[in-house]
């Protein structure tokens, strides 16, 4: 089985569309499918990454915004600058490439793709896989993923052909699997309920710098003693040097780690996570790690919401960073173990990693 995916990375689209298909790139991999991405050279784009990873990469180039061909109707999508190329330009790249490896599944991560887009590339390939969090435009595809907590698929009913197959929920969500491996040492080393470990992490690219402003707040707040802080940040991440320096002025011992390979388990050694409502929100619940979660875009409220309606979570927008909200919160779980740990089991119900192997039995794999 061949398999390609269109998606992409940058400093304003983060990493998170790769991250996810990579991990599902790889499990395909693993059961013995050949995976192949095309991404565009976004500023921030992770193709090399997707290299190292084993995956063979066909690179489009970005395509400066007056040199874009006029976008149609169609195109007229929310998040349509993120394609880095009008649609027409986009498929008219993928096309040679297509016809070329002939792929069993073509899967799409891209908000800034839709149905004349998909319709345009039906014909080179047997199926179209669409991974998507928003429930905002029309897809023409065989089979939708959507991973948001307390998603329906009724919200997808008139957006995609009747006969296309539609997973919704976390459950479905796609993490590696050393997510499920850590799981059981993780919930188990929570039982006491302590907070001496406390981890920050605003996804892959934190593009405005509000990791520091995090700790900012922290360095004011009465954390115990004993309290060390890790925060973690992606390699294409442009703020590191300037978080570097405000870990150096805290009052705890603060570590900052740049392209790490082994989150889950520095997820399964924390007590509290301070982080976005992205991805990373379905890997801390599988672990039972409470978390602070800041709101970092207008499409992660759904989840956050839902993760702090079941308490799993406890959510606060960009602005309160800088007011009490953050410090409020933080001062409250450090003085209540039970919190703590009530937010851990809630947040442990939500989800138990095996999303990728519910995707692979829905692809015949």
């Amino acid at each position: 089985m061949k398999v390609v995916f269109r998606v992409d990375a940058s400093i304003e689209m983060g990493s998170g569309h790769v991250m996810r298909c990579l991990t599902l790139a790889d499990a395909l991999t693993q059961a013995g499918a050949e995976c192949y991405f095309i991404c565009r050279e976004h500023p921030g784009h992770l193709n090399a990454l997707i290299t190292e990873r084993g995956h063979i990469v066909y690179s489009l180039p970005y395509i400066e915004q007056h040199k874009q061909r006029q976008h149609s109707k169609a195109e007229e999508l929310a998040h349509a600058n993120w394609l880095g190329a009008t649609q027409e330009q986009d498929l008219e790249s993928c096309i040679p490439i297509l016809k070329l490896l002939q792929p069993d599944w073509l899967i799409v991560d891209h908000y800034a793709i839709n149905k004349p887009w998909h319709q345009e590339l039906r014909a080179y390939c047997q199926k179209i896989m669409v991974i998507d969090d928003l429930a905002d435009r029309q897809h023409d595809c065989d089979l939708l993923l959507d991973q948001t907590f307390g998603r329906s698929s009724e919200d997808y009913l008139p957006l995609v052909p009747q006969d296309c197959q539609v997973l919704c929920g976390a459950h479905y969500a796609l993490l590696r699997p050393e997510f499920a491996q850590w799981r059981d040492y993780s919930l188990k080393r929570r039982a006491q309920g302590q907070l001496e470990h406390l981890l920050i992490n605003l996804g892959g690219v934190d593009k405005d710098n509000i990791t520091t402003e995090i700790l900012q707040a922290l360095a004011n707040t009465a954390l115990p003693d004993n309290c060390r802080i890790t925060v973690v940040m992606g390699a294409t991440a442009p703020w590191v040097e300037r978080v570097q320096q405000q870990a150096a002025l805290m009052p705890w011992p603060t570590e900052v780690k740049v392209g790490v390979n082994n989150m889950a388990e520095l997820m399964a050694n924390s007590d509290l996570a301070i982080g976005a409502a992205g991805a990373t929100s379905w890997e801390r619940c599988c672990l039972g790690l409470p978390t602070i979660m800041v709101v970092l875009a207008e499409n992660q409220k759904l989840i956050a919401h839902g993760l702090q309606t079941v308490g799993a979570a406890l959510c606060i927008e960009i602005q309160q960073v800088k007011g009490n909200g953050l410090v409020a919160h933080v001062s409250a779980l450090n003085n209540s173990s039970s919190k703590i740990k009530a937010m851990s089991n809630s947040a442990a119900a939500v989800i138990d990693g095996k999303g990728v192997e519910f995707v692979l039995q829905q692809m015949e794999l």
